[in-house]
């Protein structure tokens, strides 16, 4: 349990901090520094989490269950990660209808994969890692929220070939993770019977 706490904190720790960091230029850790070292400040600390928090997840199956979720909300999670990967493809895109509407697609992507998967697990570790997802995904939109970054400006082009590569993008990816990396990696499809 301690290490996927540590992974956790750690990881959510650098997200917080660049998450509530001055963006003023005399302030800015990431124009003092460079884009280069800043990223790399910031890459290598949340690899470290992240290993951590998998490695910890994995260690901490077996330790309770806060509720067993009736089997329908595991067909929720399967709905609610359809958007959510569409939304994480469109996130990296540049900028198209999509990406426009929801100012922020990788923060709502987040949301609604953290919502699923807290609604089809019951498991204490799941609820915690889940649940941190979730807060953060929350507590990041309030701060780009009060920064005032509103996602694409105004006079922003939109390509609907964005919109386009992003919902093809994100059905692949869905199918892909739920009829092959869920079996490999968890041992069950991810679509319930």
């Amino acid at each position: 349990m301690l290490m996927f706490i540590a992974g956790l904190v750690i990881f959510f720790g650098v997200h917080v901090f660049s998450a509530i960091r001055s963006r003023s230029p005399e302030n800015d850790l990431k124009t003092r520094m460079g884009y280069g070292p800043f990223m790399g400040l910031y890459s290598v600390p949340s690899l470290i989490g992240f290993v951590l928090i998998i490695y910890g997840y994995g260690a901490t199956r077996g330790l309770g269950i806060l509720y067993n979720p009736p089997t329908w909300l595991a067909h929720i999670n399967l709905v609610l990660t359809i958007p959510a990967l569409i939304l994480l493809v469109a996130s990296q895109l540049p900028a198209g209808h999509i990406k426009k509407a929801t100012k922020h697609p990788m923060l709502l992507a987040v949301k609604l994969w953290a919502l699923g998967h807290l609604l089809a697990n019951g498991e204490i570790n799941s609820v915690i890692l889940f649940g941190s997802f979730l807060a953060y995904a929350v507590f990041d939109r309030i701060m780009v929220k009060r920064r005032g970054d509103n996602g694409p400006g105004p006079d922003a082009t939109l390509n609907p070939m964005m919109d386009a590569i992003s919902v093809v993008g994100g059905a692949a990816v869905w199918a892909a993770i739920a009829l092959w990396l869920h079996p490999i990696l968890f041992g069950v499809v991810a679509i319930p019977g």
